[in-house]
């Protein structure tokens, strides 16, 4: 079966050449047309997906095909863009930048070529004239099978500029310059903080998304960039499929949703719920506490070090769950989750906060990035998601470090294979798995299958003591 879906990716020269600015420009230019915008997000990003999301409305999803098999990561692209008129694929750092230097696998050129989709290159031609063509053309050269179907200039110094580095892309490499914008420093997006989340919730940065629509509709030709959209091929829908049919009412998987705890791959809970779960949300930034019908709970990723004192206020959610911990809940948490879980959380200013407690460990935040990368995990030990020496992949990003009180008996639960080699990392101890590393459940599905299994029994088990 084929499924049609337009579609376009926004990929750059490098970082910071404003994919993002475009990307949420053309997505709300479109909107205001009426058009409905699908947008995803190359590699492991949680970040801009929550721009996507403000504005267009529709949850954005992720695509990597280094953490998922190359038929999932269509799969996921197949069934987001369901009921979309056109998908936005926002890339990562440069067009050919994936996990590895010698080819393109990971990079947003591997994932355009999977979709069999147009590409929209973006340039920063600051400074440049007959130049442009030739960064334009290296692109074109490295690898010809990729699709530039046109170039967007940015960072030009007038309407004239842009007319010189117009004619010369379109001469030298024989495709269309379908837009431009100048040097607007109202039009830059704020520096990842990590306070960057609650902004976008709050609708403060809604003034930013308007402007760059504007600037867009006034600048791009938003009816060719459509035209290579609809002009896309359908796409054949993978034989084994991740997600199957919903099975049969299981446990309740209570997930913390906030502003402190809001990294999650959609794909996670999906998956949790299609192996039968029921997930509910809770915040504990809200005050509130573990739904009395969880049979388990999930902390995501997120920013707690923000939220500290709020998170400290709430002394109930961490009476809470040292009781369900005690009682053999299953709890997993993920980076934020995992620092929460911890003793104390020391932020960015030297202020100290106690936290759940469940964990043997502090937290202290770091001026610089502590971790970046893909990981590969093994288990070191049985656990919620894995049994020992079964693998998954995902990615780390944080700025925090955690110190153990004795690392010699810490049960630590991963050993995490990344760029700069092997280490141990994250914390088993029964009924409690928490790491640093975001895992996608889509790298090992037995994964949800068996959290959500362990889940039911703890479910059983309640059920039958309160029989007692």
């Amino acid at each position: 079966m084929n499924a049609y879906r337009p579609r376009f990716a926004i990929a750059g020269t490098g970082s910071g050449v404003g994919k993002t600015t475009l990307t949420i420009g053309i997505m709300r230019a479109l909107g205001c047309r009426g058009v409905k915008v699908q947008g995803f997000k190359c590699g492991p990003d949680y970040i801009d997906p929550t721009y996507h999301t403000a504005v267009t409305g529709r949850a954005s999803r992720n695509l990597d095909t280094w953490m998922v098999p190359h038929e999932t990561m269509q799969e996921i692209f197949i069934r987001g863009s369901d009921g979309a008129d056109v998908s936005v694929i926002e890339g990562v750092m440069g067009l050919y930048d994936g996990k590895n230097p010698l080819s393109n696998e990971g990079s947003t050129a591997h994932i355009a070529e999977l979709l069999d989709c147009p590409i929209i290159l973006v340039v920063n031609v600051q400074s440049m004239a007959r130049s442009a063509a030739a960064v334009v053309m290296g692109f074109q050269k490295l690898d010809e099978g990729a699709r530039i179907a046109g170039v967007i200039v940015n960072k030009c110094g007038s309407e004239g500029h842009y007319r010189i580095v117009k004619s010369a892309i379109e001469q030298e490499c024989g495709i269309p310059v379908v837009g431009w914008l100048g040097r607007n420093e109202e039009l830059d997006i704020p520096e990842r903080h990590l306070g960057l989340i609650p902004a976008i919730e709050r609708g403060e940065l809604n003034p930013l998304f308007e402007l760059a629509a504007q600037q867009v509709e006034a600048k791009v030709d938003l009816d060719r960039i459509l035209s290579f959209a609809n002009d896309a091929p359908a796409l054949a829908l993978p034989i084994e499929r991740l997600v199957a049919s919903q099975r049969e009412s299981g446990p309740t998987i209570a997930v913390a949703r906030d502003a402190s705890f809001n990294f999650y791959y959609l794909e996670n809970l999906e998956m949790l719920e299609h192996c039968g779960a029921k997930v509910i949300y809770f915040s504990p930034l809200a005050g509130e506490t573990v739904p009395s019908d969880a049979d388990g709970v999930y902390f995501g990723g997120g920013f707690p070090e923000e939220f500290a004192a709020k998170l400290a206020d709430n002394v109930r959610l961490k009476e809470d769950l040292h009781t369900l911990a005690a009682g053999g809940m299953p709890i997993y948490a993920e980076c934020g989750g995992y620092m929460y879980l911890c003793r104390s959380i020391k932020d960015r200013f030297g202020q100290t906060y106690p936290m759940a407690g469940i964990i043997p460990a502090i937290v202290e935040m770091q001026p610089k990035l502590a971790a970046l990368g893909y990981r590969e995990v093994r288990a070191i030990q049985d656990s919620l998601l894995l049994p020992e020496d079964s693998r998954m992949r995902g990615h780390e990003f944080h700025y925090s470090t955690l110190m153990v009180d004795n690392s010699g008996t810490y049960p630590y639960a991963y050993e995490t294979t990344g760029l700069r080699g092997v280490k141990k990392e994250g914390y088993c101890s029964g009924n409690i798995l928490a790491g640093y590393t975001h895992v996608h459940f889509a790298s090992n599905p037995d994964a949800a299958s068996r959290w959500v299994g362990i889940c039911h029994e703890y479910r059983k088990s309640r059920f039958a003591e309160s029989k007692l």
